[in-house]
């Protein structure tokens, strides 16, 4: 079983400075590596003998290829493809191709590295290896995952560096090698039997912050609920006025955190302030730092509040249905169009930037992977289907039309049914995972008893038994000079005249 923990860090002055230094040493490392794989990947295309300046000798693609995947060290390995590492059920060892893959070629040239520029000598070494896997995985990722191609790091965009070994815990204070005992806000314990696998140091605008990755083998993972014991499903339709809809009838409110006009107002203020500096100044710098930092405000909201949303979901039902949905070409921009003259024409960007920024805001990718952690995390199930016309399809007669849908209504063009639209699609979700993953829910009872008042109490004189009236099924109460009356309130105190009492009898 693995678990996470984060916590920021405590560094003094010169832990601060000397980590500041290690993530541009590394950052050098990566660009190194990555510059090494290119050429690598170009010079596997020449054709003939070229020569290699820092071997010093002529080589041929054809029959000596230094690597396909680099160009550092020595291509092969040593006793003669025996890896040490590698063995056989029996425990002997296993032979494996003699040529080198490029992350143990270039891991094999750091100590050459390290000795030509000597501000990788202060960085420890398995921080080094670390960066070079980094950049393996980027590449693998790219070739088998369909994920983006490796970039070029600068400043703004390397932020981390991991440990895998050496590292320690000792009440609120963290051995790092390299850089010592540091401490750290300690909110959590480390469970007992958890060893620390990585340890990743992440540098954000307010501070330093460690993530501790923890496993235990002899602990299960979380028990999933399998699909023939699901009995209650919940069905979700992502929106914008709202954040979620849901199939019980239920809305959760979007709170904007990015979007609203008084967030709005306060990002126009700072980054005037920053064009107003003059360009490479320090006091830019800070205004851009600022900028920065409520940026860094507005995500930890919107993290905070999702997380209880997904826990709110998630613990409504068993499995949670929601919709797949292509969140990046949902925000992608509009296809330009062009009249018959070949001129441009309008094609509705400019009110498509307001609504990219609003689902942006909204961040449902985000949310999803936390309903879909918290609900492996409480052994539950969490479906997607095809979102394809479920705001268009009638629940009732399941009639597909795209007149159904009028902005936030939905009338059904074939029985009349009326109802929310949003509402209407969260069901419409509901209904196709049942059907596509043969789910059997528990059926409500077919009558249900309507209870007035759930608690017996006893009446004050001259009160009447009154339903009492909970909830959000509150009725409009009448008003008597601008004030509101509420019968058979045990709060509001009853002040009768002596006529109000002589009449009663009478009328009694």
């Amino acid at each position: 079983m693995f678990t996470s923990h984060v916590s920021k860090l405590r560094p003094n002055k010169i832990q601060s400075s000397k980590m500041e230094d290690w993530l541009d040493s590394l950052r050098f490392v990566w660009n190194w590596m990555l510059t090494d794989r290119e050429l690598a990947y170009h010079a596997s295309f020449i054709q003939g003998s070229y020569c290699i300046l820092k071997w010093k000798s002529e080589c041929s693609p054809l029959t000596c290829s230094p690597s396909k995947g680099s160009q550092f060290g020595y291509p092969w390995k040593d006793n003669g493809g025996i890896s040490k590492r590698k063995q056989d059920e029996d425990g002997k060892p296993k032979k494996v191709s003699p040529r080198r893959s490029a992350l143990e070629t270039q891991i094999t040239y750091l100590p050459e590295l390290k000795s030509s520029y000597a501000f990788l000598k202060k960085i420890n070494s398995t921080v080094l290896q670390q960066i070079v896997k980094r950049l393996n995985d980027a590449f693998d990722g790219f070739f088998n995952k369909g994920k983006g191609y490796p970039r070029f790091k600068n400043r703004s965009n390397f932020r981390s560096f991991q440990y895998a070994t050496g590292v320690a815990v000792d009440g609120n204070k963290i051995y790092l090698p390299g850089l010592g005992w540091m401490r750290f806000y300690k909110s959590r314990d480390i469970p007992d039997g958890f060893d620390i696998k990585t340890v990743t140091i992440r540098r954000k605008l307010d501070g330093w912050y460690v993530s501790l990755r923890l496993e235990n083998k002899s602990v299960p993972d979380f028990p999933i609920l399998p699909d023939t014991e699901v009995r209650t499903a919940t069905g979700l339709d992502m929106g914008l006025g709202k954040l979620v809809y849901l199939s019980d009838g239920s809305v959760i409110d979007n709170p904007r955190f990015a979007t609203s006009p008084q967030a709005k107002r306060t990002f126009k203020i700072r980054q005037r302030r920053v064009s107003r500096k003059k360009k490479g100044s320090k006091n830019r710098k800070k205004e851009a730092k600022k900028v920065g930092k409520l940026h860094q405000q507005i995500a930890d909201k919107r993290n905070a509040y999702q997380w209880s949303v997904a826990n709110k979901i998630v613990s409504k039902a068993d499995a949670t249905i929601i919709e797949d949905l292509n969140i990046a070409g949902m925000r992608r921009r509009a296809k330009p169009k062009q009249d018959d003259n070949g001129n441009y024409i309008k094609n509705g960007q400019s009110a498509k930037r307001g609504l990219n920024r609003s689902m942006s805001d909204a961040a449902w990718g985000e949310l999803i992977s936390k309903l879909e952690y918290t609900a492996a995390k409480q052994g539950k199930r969490v479906y997607k289907v095809n979102p394809k016309h479920t705001s268009q399809q009638c629940s009732v007669c399941s009639h597909i039309d795209a007149s159904n849908r009028n902005g936030e209504k939905f009338v059904c063009t074939n029985c009349g049914h009326v109802d929310d639209a949003n509402l209407q699609a969260a069901r419409n979700v509901k209904y196709r995972g049942v059907d596509v993953y043969s789910l059997v829910l528990k059926t409500k009872p077919k009558f249900n008893v309507r209870v007035d008042c759930p608690e017996p109490r006893q009446l004050m004189l001259f009160e009447t038994p009154t339903p009492e009236l909970t909830g959000d099924k509150r009725r409009k109460q009448p008003s008597r000079n601008g004030k509101r009356v509420v019968p058979g309130n045990l709060n509001v105190s009853v002040q009768l005249t002596l006529w109000d009492i002589s009449a009663n009898a009478f009328l009694g």
